[in-house]
């Protein structure tokens, strides 16, 4: 990782606590997720605390700190996802892959995270897959698309 993460780093002038998140969204953007190392090298560089810089990272919901699945899942949980039954495609969810929301499958093929509205209010309840949005979900559609997606990365 080393190198990658440098580049990025030298972008930004030593101190200017003001490019902490442009630069933690850069680095993610970049490695898919917040390392330990990542965070250790930002606040040497930036000079902040890991603390402070976990503090900031974990108040927004868009910074993950573990790599995401080769499959990643969104799953919106807004008001009127939640009226049309957005709980019960987490719960689907989490039986399928066996994961919490966050946590990436230990075969490292699924991830899911919970996020507060994509803008879909009236097509709910709404999932991304890999950046595609399906629409209307059902619980019950939930194992075939699973098994669908496992099937891609099986044969990819």
């Amino acid at each position: 990782m080393g190198t990658d993460l440098d580049i990025i780093l030298r972008k930004y002038k030593q101190g200017k606590r003001e490019d902490l998140i442009p630069l933690l969204q850069e680095i993610q953007d970049d490695l898919g997720y917040l390392s330990e190392e990542a965070i250790v090298k930002t606040g040497r560089f930036l000079g902040l605390s890991t603390t402070k810089i976990y503090g900031l990272a974990t108040f927004y919901d868009r910074f993950r700190f573990f790599p995401s699945g080769k499959i990643q899942i969104r799953i919106c949980h807004g008001t009127s996802c939640f009226l049309n039954g957005s709980q019960t495609i987490i719960n689907k969810i989490k039986e399928e892959t066996g994961v919490m929301p966050g946590q990436t499958t230990r075969d490292g093929n699924f991830s899911y995270e919970i996020v507060s509205c994509m803008g879909g209010c009236c097509n709910g309840p709404v999932i991304n897959v890999n950046g595609q949005y399906h629409t209307h979900i059902k619980a019950e559609q939930l194992p075939e698309l699973i098994k669908r997606l496992k099937y891609v990365i099986e044969n990819d």
